[in-house]
């Protein structure tokens, strides 16, 4: 592969990635849990860390029953400062951070933190292959999410 063969399908790598947090907001935005799910790779998972612990939905199945149970907030999230490293492959890390609100709570501020993100490239598409949120400051976290 030519040097500009690599460079331009490193920038096709990235901006598939950088893509995922976007359309992981907008299915938020609009309760397609399955939507959120199929972002995931089918081991996938999203871990919540928060000063109550951590909690960890593992695969689609979990998955889907979290997002859904979480629902009931309304969030609304608007996801900044993405950053991408490409490490294999096949593979990639990355972090961005999350301003949240809630439409229940008329759109007021309702939380922030970040998310460490693995990605994975499986059937030519990339995926979450893990999502570890950071919750820096949250005013509710849904019983779901909290460890038991």
């Amino acid at each position: 592969m030519s040097d500009l063969e690599e460079q331009l399908k490193s920038l096709l790598d990235r901006e598939a990635i950088r893509d995922l947090p976007l359309r992981y907001c907008d299915c938020v935005w609009r309760d397609d849990f399955a939507g959120i799910v199929n972002l995931f790779a089918e081991d996938g998972t999203f871990i919540v860390v928060s000063t109550e612990g951590e909690k960890k939905a593992n695969g689609h199945k979990e998955l889907h029953a979290m997002y859904r149970d979480a629902a009931y907030i309304m969030p609304r999230p608007y996801i900044h400062n993405h950053i991408v490293e490409l490490t294999e492959e096949a593979r990639a890390s990355g972090r961005c951070y999350l301003d949240l609100r809630s439409e229940r709570e008329k759109m007021g501020w309702h939380g922030a933190g970040y998310y460490e993100d693995e990605y994975v490239k499986s059937k030519g598409e990339w995926k979450f292959q893990s999502r570890r949120f950071h919750a820096l400051h949250l005013e509710e976290i849904p019983a779901v999410l909290t460890p038991s």
